[in-house]
């Protein structure tokens, strides 16, 4: 076997040809999406009315496995991908384990995070429908940083609902979307109709991923020219991700190396669903098993504490409905700093897998998480985004596990994007004023209470 350096390069080369389509290979299908009036399975000219017409055909394309990356995407992809697979040798001495960690790490590039990995290809197919500009939400910024980057790239127009504690906690991400071009709103707002209806209801909200959805999509049906783009949940942004676990087989293939262990932070299921494509298809094909974990707030604990069932995925319940893990649409997370998993519900394609066992889930508190966060910092000179830092906690928990059995366990964790701008977080931990935030049992029953009489 050759020598594992640091960092494990693929060539541009060997840059993925085509996303890989998990559902092809799986079983049992994501349940489809139902339009919430009619209860009827939503078609191709339906999701057309607020995606773009390509994307609502990857959407609803459950057969073919491989999809081409067109190559002005490939081109683009170009300026920061391949992005390498770590050796974290430093965290693995300083843990004292024989466990060998690596970590995909995804925020070498401008908008410091995965997110750009669909970002650039939503755009692309928004520009080539002819289309003005595209409007979306963001959690914790990273998705509309790279939204607003990729739609800079190729002229278009955008709108950004941002969830108001992260537009308060994160000014310099929202700073960024503003240099590259959108316009930014604090969500809920008094800009639409569901905003206002929000805050005449919750008027001290702090807002959800689910508020900022339904506003962006009443703005992008409200304005010809317009669609909306999501940055997580949808099978499309999925197919997109899985050029992350398509390099980071790739690169461990290089080295004729087996992980035992993927461990990937879970929100909305973008990271996590690109990360373990690839693999779950071995799985799924009878070629290979891994333990896969999914790591989520203790906040919003969506698989762990969650119903599998249809539910919207807005709080306005204008959005498709969805078969997913969830705690209701009506669910308000706690202001955590992990923004972009405050989310009620989890990628109908990652629901699936997690329902029919192919993955498990853990939930965690975030002064655990910022503690792992700040070992990983000096250890491995990365400030890790709060997000990715759910995936580091477990990671060192199972190293430390094995310091134990001595057991040489080989982990892949995905490290989503970097903290940067998250410094209001690092403030709070290193103070000592966070605390964690964890729904009661009648927190979680209040949400799962209104959950829609779909697809029974």
């Amino acid at each position: 076997m050759a020598t594992i350096p640091y960092k494990i390069y693929l060539s541009e080369e060997e840059l993925p040809q085509a996303w890989y389509n998990v559902r092809a290979d799986m079983k049992v299908k994501p349940a489809p999406l139902l339009n919430p009036a009619t209860g009827a399975p939503m078609t191709e000219d339906d999701l057309s009315a607020v995606f773009c017409r390509e994307l609502a055909r990857q959407e609803l394309d459950n057969d073919t496995p491989y999809i081409e990356i067109p190559r002005e995407i490939r081109d683009f992809y170009k300026m920061y991908r391949p992005s390498p697979l770590v050796r974290a040798y430093c965290l693995e001495q300083k843990l004292d384990t024989p466990a060998k960690i690596y970590y995909k790490f995804e925020g070498n590039n401008t908008s410091g995070s995965h997110k750009l990995n669909s970002a650039i290809a939503q755009a692309y197919y928004a520009k080539q429908q002819g289309l003005r500009g595209v409007t979306t939400e963001t959690g914790a910024g990273q998705w509309g940083t790279a939204l607003s980057m990729a739609c800079a790239y190729l002229g278009l127009d955008l709108h950004v609902f941002m969830v108001k504690c992260s537009y308060e906690q994160k000014p310099f991400r929202r700073e960024v979307m503003r240099t590259y071009g959108a316009s930014v709103t604090p969500s809920p707002s008094p800009t639409t109709a569901i905003g206002r209806d929000i805050l005449a209801r919750f008027p001290d909200t702090v807002g959800s991923l689910g508020c900022a959805i339904s506003e962006a999509v009443e703005d992008a049906v409200s304005h010809e020219g317009y669609r909306y783009v999501l940055g997580s949940v949808l099978n499309q942004v999925l197919l997109h991700q899985s050029v992350i676990g398509l390099e980071t087989q790739a690169a461990l293939d290089k080295y004729g190396v087996k992980p035992d262990m993927i461990i990937g932070c879970a929100g909305g299921g973008s990271n996590l669903g690109g990360l373990i494509a690839p693999f779950v298809g071995q799985m799924l094909r009878g070629e290979a098993q891994y333990d896969i974990v999914a790591v989520e707030p203790a906040s919003c604990p969506s698989l762990t504490r969650g119903k599998f069932a249809y539910d919207f995925c807005d709080t306005g319940k204008i959005c498709p409905a969805a078969k997913m893990y969830t705690l209701g649409s009506g669910f308000m997370p706690s202001p955590s700093h992990a923004g972009g998993l405050r989310y009620h519900g989890m990628s109908p394609i990652v629901s699936q897998l997690y329902h029919d066992g192919y993955l498990r889930a853990v939930s965690v508190e975030q002064t655990k998480v910022f503690e792992a966060a700040t070992f990983f910092a000096r250890c491995e000179g990365i400030l890790p985004a709060p997000e990715s830092s759910h995936a580091i906690r477990v990671a060192m928990d199972e190293a430390i596990r094995c310091r134990e059995t001595g057991e040489a366990k080989t982990i892949v964790l995905g490290l989503t994007g970097t903290g940067y701008f998250d410094m209001y977080a690092y403030g709070a931990f290193n103070d000592g004023t966070m605390s964690d935030h964890i729904p009661t049992d009648d927190d979680i029953a209040r949400g799962l209470a209104n959950l829609p009489h779909l697809g029974e």
